[in-house]
């Protein structure tokens, strides 16, 4: 920040790489997704999607939000119910985490087993 306040420009640009960063309007957003921002407003109501509210109450959203509408946007396009669609994408993340964990995890023991390997040494 400035002395009086204001945000560098350098700093505003960053900002746009967080996918958390609510940077784009609902039109916007449904443009991306080649929805209708009646389709964003559904997820917001449902309490699915819950963007962010500027100051004046106008939506803004994510890229991370914008994943996850399209996400349930094809799901739903798919057949799902919306409720199904949550279902399925909880367990989508959730298997997506348990791969992540398993994957650390055998990184973890092939590392100790060849430092075990080392230190036997030659017999």
């Amino acid at each position: 920040m400035t002395t009086d306040g204001a945000h560098e420009p350098a700093d505003a640009v960053r900002r746009l790489d967080d996918p958390d960063f609510p940077a784009l309007t609902m039109s916007q957003a449904a443009a991306l997704l080649g929805v209708q921002a009646a389709f964003l407003r559904s997820l917001d109501g449902s309490g699915v999607l819950q963007p962010h509210r500027s100051p004046g109450g106008h939506r803004r959203y994510s890229r991370h939000q914008l994943v996850l509408a399209a996400r349930l946007r094809g799901l739903l396009d798919e057949g799902h119910t919306l409720a199904s669609a949550e279902v399925i994408l909880g367990l989508q993340d959730e298997l997506a985490d348990a791969r992540a964990t398993t994957a650390r995890l055998r990184d973890a023991v092939d590392r100790l087993r060849a430092g075990q390997d080392s230190d036997l040494g030659p017999e």
